[in-house]
């Protein structure tokens, strides 16, 4: 750390030398220190060493420009100390905070209620019921046998950021039961592109781990996220078909397991679907 007025008096050499020395080394740090050079000059640098900013002087040199703030633990810049900037020839307008909000491309959700499902015309579960319990809410739901694989379908259609990849599903359900046996739900899902046919299969249906009900009636529960569903003729811009299922070949509970909706966890490959 040094600081220098870069001025060389008239001295005798071995002091010349000391004072060019002194000189560069100023210099060479930037003129670090925890105050100000005394004396100063446009465009100089200085480095303030307690508060590790990095400022340079103004053209009038009647005051400093911060440039940025260096962090000397982690040997690297904290932060940069700007107004404006300029990526090519496009000029950056939005604030920080703005920039730290904009929707990044990746995982992302969309909720389907089971009132928006409906039961499949063969081995269908119940139609969608309005369940009143004693306090709160009342419940929408799709019951579905324990001793016979029952279905119900619904449809989404992805924003064209969708990657066309495939899906995982978490379930939401009750059961009005003390039973704690395990309910096991499987997904399947078909695109459907302008001018094609809808009269397609499905594709292939992946079961989720069954979960326990707790035991206690009409506590909600869900399930882990599953596995990779693929989706048949996926493709942008298409109608997707979904299936759940009830898998009571493979589960436990004893009594109807009541769908009240699934999670669809998609992912995408675009900030918006311009």
């Amino acid at each position: 750390m040094s600081q220098h007025d870069f001025i060389i008096a008239n001295q005798s050499f071995p002091a010349t030398r000391t004072d060019l020395n002194n000189a560069l080394a100023a210099l060479a740090s930037n003129s670090s220190g925890d105050s100000d050079p005394s004396t100063t000059y446009a465009n100089q640098w200085w480095y303030e060493t307690d508060t590790n900013i990095l400022k340079i002087r103004n053209e009038d040199n009647n005051s400093w420009i911060e440039i940025a703030t260096l962090d000397q633990t982690a040997d690297n810049v904290l932060s940069i100390t700007t107004q404006g900037l300029t990526l090519g020839a496009t000029a950056l307008t939005a604030t920080g905070a703005e920039i730290n909000a904009l929707k990044v491309q990746g995982k992302e959700t969309i909720y389907v209620p089971a009132s928006a499902m409906y039961p499949n015309s063969t081995n269908g579960s119940s139609g969608s019921e309005q369940v009143e319990l004693t306090n709160g809410p009342e419940l929408k739901v799709l019951d579905f046998d324990p001793s016979t694989a029952e279905f119900a379908q619904f449809s989404v259609v992805f924003p064209k950021s969708w990657n066309e990849g495939t899906v995982t599903f978490q379930t939401f359900f009750t059961v009005n039961d003390t039973n704690t046996g395990t309910v096991g739900w499987g997904l399947s899902g078909v695109s459907i592109a302008d001018d094609a046919s809808t009269d397609t299969a499905f594709g292939t249906n992946v079961l989720a781990t069954a979960k326990a009900h707790s035991g206690v009636a009409n506590d909600l529960d869900v399930t882990v996220e599953s596995g990779a569903v693929t989706v048949a003729s996926a493709a942008e811009d298409c109608y997707t078909f979904f299936q759940i299922m009830r898998d009571a070949t493979n589960d436990t509970q004893t009594a109807d397991a009541r769908l009240m909706g699934i999670k669809l966890f998609f992912t995408t490959n675009a900030k918006n679907d311009a």
